[in-house]
């Protein structure tokens, strides 16, 4: 007469303090050798960031900059350097791809001209102020290129409106350049050009006239 039962072996885990029971499955792996089989990574505090933090996006900091160049009157109180100083790559970028869309008229390929002219465009003026003695760098055009953009985004609903208006339309182009133009300079061009601004101002004005002509696709 045999009579007698199974019992499932009570393991136990020691887990920092706390006691945890092991079924057979998991004991038969640890005890086999494959207990790194059962094994859990701990959740890494890096993996869990915002997207926006991930890709190091500052909305207020491109926000504060949008303004600064907008307004670029001292009178106004804004810490404008902030542009130069404190360069950032995806609110020049986004500037640049929006006043791409803008420009469109059915041709796609404007957009990789404009995209084109303003990577090597930064960089001729990089090149002019380095040889001029000017104490900037290429991420810094970059940014500042960029941003002073947005003078002529601005300036493209009026254009619609008054584009049946020769004179009224050529002032506004014009208004629009020199917006941009000064924008950029006031800040690309500093005490150490001395008499050498017009050199560098030029170009940046030459820049800023380009970029129109994609834009009303002449």
């Amino acid at each position: 007469d045999l009579s007698g039962s199974i019992t499932t072996p009570d393991v136990k885990l020691n887990l920092g303090g706390e006691f945890i029971k092991e079924s057979t499955a998991t004991t038969f792996l640890r005890q086999r050798g494959y207990g790194w089989l059962l094994e859990m990574e701990d959740d890494d505090p890096e993996d869990n960031k915002p997207l926006l933090e991930e890709l190091d996006i500052d909305l207020k900091d491109i926000y504060y900059k949008i303004r600064c160049v907008l307004m670029p009157m001292p009178s106004l109180g804004f810490n404008r350097q902030v542009v130069r100083d404190n360069p950032d790559f995806w609110g020049p970028l986004a500037v640049v791809l929006f006043f791409s869309m803008i420009s469109l008229y059915g041709q796609f390929k404007v957009v990789s001209w404009i995209i084109t002219i303003w990577i090597f465009g930064s960089l001729t003026i990089f090149l002019l102020a380095r040889v001029l003695g000017g104490e900037v760098a290429y991420g810094q055009v970059l940014g500042v290129i960029g941003y002073s953009l947005l003078p002529l985004i601005v300036i493209a609903p009026v254009l619609l409106v008054v584009g049946s208006f020769e004179v009224v339309s050529t002032l506004i182009k014009l208004f629009g350049v020199f917006w941009a133009a000064y924008s950029a300079a006031s800040l690309l061009v500093g005490e150490e050009f001395k008499t050498k601004k017009p050199l560098l101002i030029y170009p940046i004005f030459l820049l800023y006239i380009y970029f129109l002509s994609l834009y009303t696709g002449v």
